[in-house]
């Protein structure tokens, strides 16, 4: 299959372009300003091609989404230096959260981390789902523990025996 021949020898940069949806120039200069050199082959002079793999390519797939959504390619850099550093060569684990186009913001687990500010600006994320489920198993585990009358009016209110006989 043709696929994994590419897969195992890299992807050249024709190839990545498409693939990407970012002009040859684009990869050049991000390339040759560090933003995202090919783990694979490097160019070494004239004649030689840079070869990326996979994960470089979900890399640049992120920096070409930061830009499209309006990230300026300073941002981007941060936030793709900030991953690297991070989250090791998973970027792609993450989940990320743009917050305007000067701040992206990385969930990692519970907490929202500023990418930008090199993980300054914390936020707690509060999942909804859970509270829902709590509440549901506190308000079942309390009718569980109400003690049943024997009769049919006794526990109107939940006032039980001590309203029936105080009043």
């Amino acid at each position: 299959m043709k696929d994994e021949d590419e897969t195992d020898t890299g992807f050249r940069g024709p190839q990545v372009c498409k693939l990407v949806g970012i002009s040859y120039r684009q990869l050049d200069y991000w390339a040759r300003t560090d933003l995202m050199r090919p783990s694979l082959a490097d160019a070494q002079g004239s004649g030689t091609q840079r070869r990326y793999s996979y994960r470089d390519l979900v890399a640049l797939k992120v920096i070409k989404s930061l830009l499209d959504a309006g990230v300026s390619l300073q941002t981007a850099r941060k936030a793709i230096e900030y991953l690297r550093s991070h989250m090791g060569a998973e970027i792609s684990s993450a989940s990320l959260v743009l917050n305007g186009t000067n701040s992206v913001l990385a969930q990692t687990g519970e907490d929202l981390v500023d990418l930008v500010r090199q993980g300054q600006g914390v936020l707690n994320i509060v999942p909804l789902g859970t509270v829902v489920e709590e509440l549901d198993a506190s308000i079942h585990e309390l009718q569980d523990t109400r003690p049943h009358p024997a009769g049919r009016g006794a526990a109107r209110n939940g006032r039980g025996r001590a309203g029936a006989q105080g009043g």
